[in-house]
């Protein structure tokens, strides 16, 4: 079956992807800012929980038993009530990677802008936004994505860059569409340090309910130079609802939030290596900027739709 020019032009545009872009004046300039993320994981014997801060995660104390998810759940439930209460905005360059549909895809870079809802009187006032600029690679570089809850029909608003930019229109697209899904394991209303933690402590409360599991900390690790927590989670047998074998979380030692999460699929039989399912790292993170409305407009003069 063969195309229309319009439906051919839309279909160059699929690689939109779950998260957009930044504001062209902060873009990166140098190639070490889009050199992979750097990360090291000490070889130091795993430290104790009472080295990692925690809070009373809700209804804790009234688990059945312990189970060695607890503790990573005292940690995640701390970030998340740590982000809803201190960081409004941010910007940061992610990188991700992902392997969909068996094949593992290239490392996207993307300078980003997210600004947390805020409520008044049971009522949002500013609504979650996104706003990302596409670095790398080159067939990208350029592309930009604007999201705003509940704004211009709930869709996003995209185009790409470069001479694609200039052969292909703005589309407006809802974020869980065929178009929008290509090349992404999710939408980008899932883009983020918060809801990332959010969906960690869902995971973990789901297979605390599982059976058991390998959880250790590593004190230490680094992330592009910045000193961080590593949390590793280990299934040893693939079942339902494990969705990984080993997931690994980095928490910034200084900030307390995620900034980069991997997970790995179990090794094929005779490979002691596993593959990566999916990789999220936040760079360069710059918390409570005073990004405003106009960071998330497509009018912005900074920006090219």
């Amino acid at each position: 079956m063969t195309c229309s020019p319009v439906a051919r032009r839309l279909l160059a545009l699929v690689g939109i992807l779950l998260w957009g872009v930044p504001g062209l004046a902060d873009e990166p300039t140098t190639r070490e800012d889009l050199k992979e993320p750097v990360y090291r994981v000490t070889k130091a014997t795993p430290s104790g929980v009472q080295d990692v801060p925690v809070a009373q995660a809700p209804g804790q104390g009234e688990r059945d038993a312990a189970h060695p998810l607890d503790s990573a759940l005292e940690v995640a439930y701390t970030g998340l009530n740590h982000i809803r209460a201190n960081v409004r905005d941010y910007t940061c360059t992610l990188v991700k990677r992902e392997q969909i549909g068996g094949e593992l895809l290239d490392h996207e870079y993307i300078f980003t802008k997210i600004r947390h809802p805020q409520v008044e009187n049971g009522q949002i006032t500013v609504p979650f936004s996104v706003y990302m600029y596409f670095l790398k690679p080159d067939s990208m570089k350029g592309r930009e994505v604007i999201y705003v809850a509940g704004a211009n029909g709930n869709k996003l608003i995209a185009h790409e860059g470069g001479w694609k930019g200039r052969v292909t229109p703005t589309v407006h697209l809802f974020p869980d569409s065929a178009l929008a899904m290509r090349n992404n394991r999710y939408p980008i209303t899932e883009v983020g340090i918060a809801t990332l933690t959010q969906r960690l402590i869902e995971k973990g409360e789901r297979d605390r309910n599982e059976g058991p599991c390998t959880v250790q900390f590593f004190k230490g690790a680094k992330i592009n130079g910045r000193v961080c927590t590593c949390l590793q989670v280990t299934h040893a047998h693939r079942r339902p609802p494990f969705d990984f074998h080993m997931a690994r979380i980095f928490i910034d030692d200084e900030h307390t939030v995620p900034v980069r999460y991997e997970a790995y699929d179990w090794p094929q039989p005779g490979s002691a290596t596993p593959a990566l399912i999916e990789e999220y790292t936040y760079m360069n993170l710059k918390f409570n900027t005073g990004l405003t409305d106009a960071d998330f407009s497509p009018e912005n003069p900074q920006y090219n739709f």
